[in-house]
C-alpha cells in the first residue's frame, strides 16, 4: 500500500490505521518498509492516511518560524510621539483646550462625545506620568508589532485602548460616577494582553508542551497585577478593561488565523491609526 525507507514514518502510519482499527502490517522489501492491508479495508485505509496526510501539510502551513529579535524601533517612536504630545498639549492656550475637550470624561462619552475615547490616549497629567508610559510602550507595543507587524499593531493597540475606555465610561456611568482619567496605559494594557493570548498561540504552533503555552498568559496577568495597581493616581479599571480588551482582539486574532500582512497593508493600517487620532482630535477641538 504504501513504501518508505523510513521506519519511524511507516510506524506512523500504522499507528494511524490501528487508531481506525483496521489491521495493518508493516513488512520489509529491497525498496524498504512496506506498510499493507487487507484487501477489504484498502478504502478505509487510504482514506485515514490521506487525512492523516492532510493534517500534516495543515499544520505545516501553520507553523509559525520563531519571532526575530524583538525590535525596540516601533515603540521608541511611539514612546517619542507620546512625549511630544505632551509637551504641546503642556503649552496651555485658550485656543487649545486639551484635557477640558479630550479626557475620557466618563458622563461626556456616554452623552456622545466618543471621540474622548480615543483622545484621551494621548493625554498625560505630568512629566513622571508620560515617562512611565512611553517606557511601558518602548517594551510592549515592540513586542506585539515583533508578532503583528507596526501597522496592524497600532491598529490593535488604538482599538484596545478605546474600548477599555468606552467600557470604563460605561461602568462609571452606570453607577452615577462622575469619573474623568487620561494617558496611554489602557492601550499598554491593551497589549499586555495581547501578548498573552499571541504568545500562547505562538507557542502551541511551535510544538510546545501545554503547561509552557500557559506561561504567557500567567506572565501577562502577573504584569497587570504589578503594574495595573500601583500607585494613588492608578485608574485600575481603565487597566483591566484594556487588558481584557487586547485579549478578546487577539484571541480573533488567533481564531481567524490572521497573519502579520505585506509591508502595503502595514503602511495602511498605521496610517489609518493616525488618522482616526487626528480626527477625534478635530473633532475634539472642532
Amino acid at each position: 500500500m504504501r513504501i518508505t525507507h523510513d521506519h519511524a514514518l511507516v510506524r506512523e502510519w500504522e499507528l494511524v490505521l490501528v487508531s481506525q482499527g483496521l489491521a495493518p502490517h508493516v513488512g520489509e522489501s529491497m525498496d524498504g518498509f512496506v506498510l499493507s492491508v487487507r484487501a477489504d479495508e484498502a478504502a478505509a485505509a487510504r482514506a485515514a492516511l490521506a487525512a492523516y496526510d492532510e493534517e500534516n501539510l495543515r499544520a505545516a502551513r501553520e507553523r509559525v518560524t520563531p519571532p526575530e529579535p524583538m525590535s525596540l524601533f516601533s515603540g521608541i517612536i511611539l514612546g517619542e510621539l507620546l512625549l511630544l504630545f505632551f509637551f504641546i498639549t503642556s503649552l496651555k492656550t485658550p485656543a487649545f483646550p486639551w484635557l477640558q475637550r479630550g479626557s475620557a470624561d466618563a458622563e461626556r462619552i456616554l452623552n456622545g462625545e466618543l471621540w474622548r475615547v480615543v483622545t484621551a490616549l494621548t493625554l498625560h497629567a505630568d512629566i513622571a506620568h508620560v515617562l512611565g508610559n512611553a517606557a511601558a510602550a518602548a517594551i510592549f507595543f515592540s513586542a506585539v508589532c515583533s508578532i503583528l507587524g507596526a501597522g496592524l499593531g497600532s491598529v490593535a493597540l488604538l482599538f484596545a485602548g478605546a474600548i477599555g475606555n468606552y467600557l470604563n465610561a460605561l461602568m462609571y456611568g452606570s453607577h452615577g460616577s462622575a469619573h474623568i482619567s487620561v494617558g496611554a496605559s489602557t492601550a499598554v494594557f491593551g497589549a499586555v494582553g495581547m501578548l498573552g493570548v499571541l504568545g500562547m498561540s505562538t507557542r502551541r504552533r511551535t510544538t510546545m508542551v501545554a503547561r509552557r503555552r500557559w506561561l504567557s498568559v500567567a506572565a501577562a496577568v502577573a504584569l497587570l497585577a504589578m503594574l495595573g495597581t500601583a500607585g494613588q493616581r492608578t485608574d485600575l479599571f481603565a487597566h483591566l478593561f484594556g487588558f481584557a480588551a487586547g485579549v478578546v482582539m487577539a484571541a480573533l486574532v488567533v481564531i481567524t488565523r490572521l497573519k502579520a500582512p505585506g509591508e502595503l497593508t502595514q503602511l495602511s493600517c498605521g496610517a489609518a491609526a493616525l488618522a482616526v487620532i487626528a480626527c477625534c482630535w478635530y473633532l475634539a477641538l472642532a
